[in-house]
């Protein structure tokens, strides 16, 4: 543990070290100013206060150069602390925020593969929580770390006062250290749990709140808080046992300084009664051991956290320390002039049942095409490889030079303007450009009726906006892009049928020269189509137009003819 988490902290300071460093400074000269604060008091007990019982008088210079000493010491020490947290907290948050940074890099530099081996929710967790966990250790460290130059000098200027009473005073300093390390090991293994727990609280609340709808349509509302209560109480259970083992440290730690202070004040009355003790230097052991009692315990503080900040640490590393697959879309060949072909492309998510088996077709440049095919026959994946956001296992895709760009069936919006929504935050668009994109999305219309227009700030993932509105807006965003190739993956789906022939047409006479890709689920849309892929478990069965296939593929005509008998019951 000492050795990992002696490496968790070279790591994180490393990244910026100039701030940590003025802590830890600052903190060693609050940790000397504290001693010289006891030996600024033993001046004025002995030389002020007593002087001033016995005699009755004590003169003002004596008395002001006393108290303006302790005051001096008083408030250096207190610009030490100042100095010391700001410092501290600086580099803390600077350190956050670069792991943020460098997490959420790594994420999006790994291919879409990599990705889907983790939930949204567990990936937000490791930017989120697992980075504050794992900069926790550094708040206390500075005050932490100055304990060891405060332990070294009291230990020191108490031997010298008194050989019997500092022997006694510092004998307490490994006793409350070796404390510290057992309560670190105890409490270990639950503060790794509660932060594994953590990360799988906040990736199943992200997975409820992502399926909101579908559990309230399902009336799965129970089972889904069933499943939340039962991951935080697997939480609340570690956490208590954590807050347990830390609640009996806290109680010993509280008590043994002031045991240890009432032995020390026995044996120095039997040393004053010796003549080898002033009452000031025992007033001044006693008030060095009260105020060294307090970083003792940040010692503890520091090292309570360490469990906590290495269980997110770990989490990182996870993510940080996997390399960076090799880009998905190298299968991918760029020709200029060419449509988009694939060539005996072979997908499986798990081996040996392919999701996508030795696939084969050609679509002209400038074409539109419709890919047809029942639930779970590959028409989405098929998208996807083309898109380069998966690797295949086999075959390869050809496509011309320029953008390809992948509108999904569920738009996702961000809690942004409409026009940053269209860019993406990426360039500044002419808005000539994002008014071309609206019209030939059939969305400009609404937007114009919205308050502050493409100004107009969306709600959360788009939910101020109507299914058909999302879709269009995330078509309008594809066509800012100013793609070569467009896949469409059923994006007309929450659309009227006129309104999805307004749309397409405006994307033929708009994008004349880009290749597109249909998933198709509407007669409407398919029969628009130059042509049709016809798509059964993975592979393509036929290849055509609309009217060609539905004479000839019986497979292909009971299809549509089912897609029909749904439109019309869900008109009626």
């Amino acid at each position: 543990m000492l050795r990992r988490g002696w490496g968790l902290i070279r790591a994180v300071v490393s990244l910026h070290p100039r701030p940590f460093l003025t802590a830890v400074g600052s903190a060693a000269v609050f940790a000397t100013l504290t001693v010289a604060s006891a030996w600024a008091m033993s001046r004025l007990i002995d030389r002020v206060v007593l002087p001033r019982f016995e005699q009755g008088r004590v003169g003002a210079g004596t008395f002001a150069g006393g108290a303006g000493l302790v005051i001096a010491i008083g408030i250096a020490r207190g610009a030490a602390v100042v100095m010391r947290r700001a410092f501290a907290g600086r580099a803390q948050w600077r350190v956050a925020r670069t792991l943020t940074g460098s997490v959420t890099d790594r994420i999006l530099a790994q291919p879409q593969s990599w990705q889907d081996r983790f939930s949204t929710g567990d990936l937000v967790a490791r930017t989120g929580v697992d980075v504050d966990a794992a900069v926790a250790v550094m708040a206390p460290l500075p005050f932490a770390s100055s304990t060891i130059v405060l332990i070294l000098v009291a230990a020191g200027w108490l031997l010298s006062l008194d050989l019997v009473l500092g022997a006694v005073a510092v004998a307490m300093f490994p006793l409350l250290a070796g404390l510290n390390v057992m309560y670190q090991h105890r409490v270990e293994r639950h503060t790794t749990d509660a932060q594994d727990f953590l990360g799988n609280l906040s990736a199943a609340v992200h997975e409820s709140f992502d399926g909101v709808m579908l559990v309230k349509a399902l009336g799965a509302e129970d089972r889904e808080a069933d499943r939340l209560a039962t991951v935080a109480a697997q939480l609340l259970q570690a956490r208590v046992k954590a807050v347990r083992i830390r609640s009996t440290f806290d109680s010993v730690m509280n008590n043994m300084p002031t045991l240890a202070s009432v032995a020390l004040v026995a044996i120095g009355a039997w040393r004053i009664e010796r003549g080898h003790l002033t009452v000031g230097e025992l007033t001044s052991v006693l008030y060095l051991f009260t105020l060294i009692a307090l970083p003792i315990r940040l010692i503890g503080f520091a090292l309570s956290e360490m469990p906590y900040s290495l269980a997110g640490w770990d989490r990182l590393r996870q993510v940080l320390d996997d390399p960076v697959a090799p880009p998905a879309d190298r299968a991918v060949t760029v020709v200029a002039g060419a449509g988009v072909a694939v060539e005996d492309l072979s997908f499986a998510f798990e081996p040996d049942r392919p999701v996508i088996d030795r696939v084969s077709f050609a679509i002209g440049a400038g074409r539109v095409a419709a890919l047809v095919g029942a639930t779970g026959s590959g028409k989405t994946t098929l998208l996807e490889l083309i898109a380069g956001l998966y690797t295949p296992d086999a075959g390869s895709v050809v496509r011309p030079p320029g953008r390809c760009a992948l509108v999904l069936q569920e738009a996702f919006l961000f809690g942004e303007s409409i026009e940053q929504n269209l860019v993406l935050g990426g360039r500044d668009a002419d808005p000539s450009e994002i008014a071309r994109a609206l019209a030939v999305a059939d969305a400009a219309e609404f937007v114009d009726r919205l308050p502050s227009g493409t100004a107009t700030v969306m709600g959360e993932r788009g939910v101020s906006v109507s299914g058909g509105q999302r879709q269009r807006l995330a078509l309008a965003r594809a066509v800012v892009s100013d793609p070569s190739v467009l896949l469409l993956d059923d994006t007309t789906s929450a659309l009227d049928p006129a309104t999805e022939a307004r749309v397409l047409a405006n994307l033929r006479r708009e994008l004349g020269g880009v290749t597109t890709l249909i998933v198709a689920s509407r007669p409407s849309t398919i029969a628009l189509a130059d042509e049709v892929v016809f798509l059964e478990n993975g592979r393509v069965v036929a290849v055509g137009a609309h009217a060609q296939l539905y004479a000839e593929h019986p497979g292909y005509r009971a299809l549509v003819d089912a897609y029909e008998i749904e439109r019309q019951g869900a008109e009626s």
